[in-house]
């Protein structure tokens, strides 16, 4: 790892450079970003997540760098034209781009106009013509007459000529350079309907004419357009005016005012217009699709992020019912771990309309097991079976809760149910899911695909790698921090633990299953294959509820439990007395427990954690229902005023259900009376709101929705707990980066290295 690497990631990030060493030395041993962020705080300075992850990506970008460059220079040399001005300017190179805009005249390339002239032997004309003499280039081309070679004319020879001139421009990395700015700074994207497909294209209706800068363009934008050209209804054409690029190429290569120069500007135009546009255009198009997609991944993983962390219900008895009208009402019952303990179909609505029938039975399993909250799935007949369970009169203590669905049949049909559940079907299965989310989302929602549960857009159209390693990398970051019970969790759900992977969780699994429940933490070690390291990285993140070693249910680390059996000697109490005892926080001397390798970070965290062991940090359940009697799209009206939750947060917008099976919008412009830059200022997923009804597109199934004028739409998003906060406070006592500033920087950073 090159040196001038720590210190250039330390300057483009605004940190200091012994932390981005100690950082990637960190990571090259093996570390998480959650347990180098948690656990090596004095390594790091106190990096969070944001800089280390940045970090982590641009040392991947800088090395990528590398290795391309190695491999260049060796081609280069082993074609005996590496000349020191060639290799500096390699070496030196600051992106990808720049460095395959020096290997491009050197690249092994198939057949090409050029290369056909250079075997006629018109080599040397080209080079005359450029020079730009006061010639006539006619006279010159006659010279190179030659039939036994190809050429047969003048023209034939002047053409050739320029076509060698053409491929050199297209080659060179300063124009290159130019251009390519040109197309990023002033290039527009146009896009028209094909012809003939007018009426099979209309939901493009609004590009069928349409005209964007490139550099303006937002990204979802630029993938409905890069959509409706794959589906072959739009036309997409990207360039700037290609008058102002060709007077650039001209000022860089035109040098006089003759018959020679003429034919250079004619070679030049040339190849603008077959080479460079079409090679500039498909890197411009590969760069502003880099750019959507990251930008779309970054809104998904967001939405994504805020959805895991909602809160829980908790540990409660459930009854789950998955609504429909003909195929009835799948009806679950699950105990305080999830459990499955009796399932049954009820046929309470629309056609077979068995209320009485369907209230017994209702009634009857809300008494057998002591039931205390009823989740309800948001889809088809959710509303009517929300009224039926309404109706029956049972004890306002239990909570009916309408819970969203999305994805819930991905995962009933998968492999994942149906080795939790051979036995049952896929509506057993998909009632289960929608109790199981009410209980707790996270450890539910981490089994189903992300892509399925319905917080993102155009998923299928951004690059599926780097969507899978961001939406990845956002479960991670949320189960590490929630932390995870070792003795109830799934193999779905141990698998993002740091530091152990899909192969460690089984084998915890196998493990618990033949062995039974885990008394304490060192019990990992016995697990197959879970060496040090996957402890190192994972033993701060599981619980073990009711271990001998009550630290075993913290969030404290191992290899820092014999600091607090010194807290609990020097204070004369009991390890089991001091854990848990905020009382006892205020007398902890931390300077006294302070060494070479253990600072005050790790020290407040230590005390934190032992006032509140294990704690939560997702906020607190708060139970919420859709407005009575708005049912359907057909019931809303303009003015109404109305209860909803964030489902999804965009660019553009939030979207809201109401309760009508229909998700309504509130453009950026509708969500508060000041200017909005980005909804997520305002709104975050599952957040509660109330909106106004604005207009209603029956036909298209298209909701308005305001939030102006509500006094509950806050200023801004909320830290989503004291924790969270009073890391923030941290950093900014620590005067390190921001971590918006961070995320934009490291954007930015990935748009010029791959531009």
């Amino acid at each position: 790892m090159s040196i001038d690497h720590y210190k250039k990631i330390a300057a483009e990030l605004s940190i200091n450079e012994r932390q981005v060493k100690a950082t990637a030395e960190l990571l090259d041993e093996g570390g998480t970003v959650p347990f180098i962020s948690r656990y090596r705080k004095e390594v790091t300075g106190s990096l969070d997540e944001v800089a280390i992850a940045a970090i982590r990506d641009r040392l991947d970008q800088l090395r990528e760098l590398d290795k391309r460059k190695e491999f260049v220079l060796k081609t280069i040399k082993d074609q005996e034209k590496l000349t020191p001005e060639l290799e500096r300017a390699i070496i030196n190179a600051e992106t990808l781009t720049e460095v395959e805009d020096l290997y491009l005249p050197y690249k092994p390339k198939r057949k090409t106009r050029a290369t056909q002239a250079k075997e006629k032997g018109l080599e040397p004309l080209s080079k005359v013509l450029f020079e730009q003499g006061n010639i006539s280039p006619e006279s010159e081309a006659e010279k190179f007459i030659d039939e036994e070679k190809g050429v047969k004319s003048i023209e034939e020879a002047l053409q050739g000529a320029r076509d060698i001139i053409a491929e050199q421009v297209n080659e060179n990395s300063e124009v290159r350079s130019k251009i390519r700015d040109l197309f990023s700074e002033t290039g527009h994207i146009s896009a028209k309907v094909m012809p003939g497909k007018e009426e099979e294209g209309q939901k493009f209706k609004d590009y069928f004419e349409w005209d964007e800068s490139v550099k303006d363009i937002p990204s979802h934008r630029l993938l409905a357009l890069r959509r409706g050209e794959k589906e072959m209804i739009l036309s997409l054409d990207i360039a700037p005016e290609e008058e102002e690029a060709i007077e650039i190429i001209n000022k860089q290569f035109v040098t006089g005012n003759n018959d020679a120069s003429e034919q250079v500007e004619i070679a030049i135009k040339d190849a603008y217009k077959r080479l460079l546009k079409p090679s500039l255009e498909t890197d411009s198009r590969l760069s502003t699709k880099k750019k959507a997609d990251e930008e779309a991944i970054k809104v998904f993983a967001e939405n994504l992020g805020q959805l895991l962390m909602a809160a829980p219900l908790g540990e409660k008895r459930v009854l789950a019912l998955d609504p429909g009208f003909r195929t009835g009402c799948k009806l679950v019952v699950l105990n305080e771990q999830g459990k499955l303990l009796d399932h049954t179909a009820i046929y309470p609505n629309e056609p077979q309309k068995r209320v009485m029938e369907s209230g017994a039975v209702v009634k009857q399993m809300v008494d057998q097991y002591n039931i205390e909250a009823i989740a309800i799935g948001n889809g088809t007949a959710s509303r009517e079976t929300e009224s039926f369970v309404k109706s029956l009169g049972l004890d306002k203590e239990i909570l009916v809760v309408m819970v969203n669905e999305s994805g819930a049949s991905i995962y009933s049909a998968s492999e994942t149910a149906r080795n939790e559940f051979p036995d049952h079907d896929v509506t057993v299965r998909g009632a289960v899911s929608i109790g199981r989310r009410l209980a707790d989302p996270l450890a539910e929602l981490v089994k189903i695909d992300a892509k399925s549960i319905g917080v993102g857009q155009y998923q299928h159209d951004v690059d599926q790698n780097l969507l899978k390693h961001s939406l990845d990398e956002t479960v991670m970051s949320c189960v590490n921090k929630v932390g995870v019970e070792l003795n109830t969790a799934s193999k779905e759900l141990l698998t993002y633990v740091s530091g152990l992977g899909p192969q460690l969780a089984e084998n915890i699994v196998n493990y618990r299953n033949e062995n039974g429940a885990f008394k304490d933490r060192n019990e990992l070690k016995k697990v197959a294959r879970l060496g040090g390291k996957a402890f190192e990285q994972a033993a701060g993140f599981i619980r073990i509820r009711g271990a001998k070693n009550p630290l075993d249910q913290s969030a404290v680390h191992p290899e820092s439990y014999h600091i607090v059996e010194s807290m609990a000697k020097d204070l004369n109490v009991e390890l089991k007395e001091l854990v848990g005892n905020p009382k006892l926080k205020g007398q902890i001397k931390l300077d006294k427990y302070v060494t070479d390798t253990v600072g005050l970070p790790t020290l407040k965290d230590i005390v934190e954690e032992l006032s509140k062991p294990g704690r939560d940090p997702r906020e607190k359940f708060e139970a919420f229902s859709f407005q009575d009697g708005v049912n359907e799209i057909t019931d809303l009206r303009p003015g109404m005023k109305l209860p909803g939750i964030v489902t999804n947060i965009t660019k553009f917008g939030a979207f809201v259900d109401i309760g009508v099976h229909q998700d309504g919008l509130v453009h950026v412009s509708e969500m508060a009376n000041r200017f909005i830059s980005d909804p997520n200022e305002v709104v975050e997923v599952s957040q509660k709101v109330e909106v106004t009804v604005t207009d209603i597109d029956v036909a298209r199934k298209r909701i308005s929705l305001s939030m102006k004028g509500e006094e509950k739409a806050p200023s801004r998003k909320k830290p989503q707990n004291k924790r969270q906060d009073n890391r923030r406070q941290d950093n900014r006592k620590q005067e390190r980066q921001p971590e918006g500033d961070l995320q934009a920087k490291l954007a930015m950073l990935k748009g010029k290295f791959n531009s």
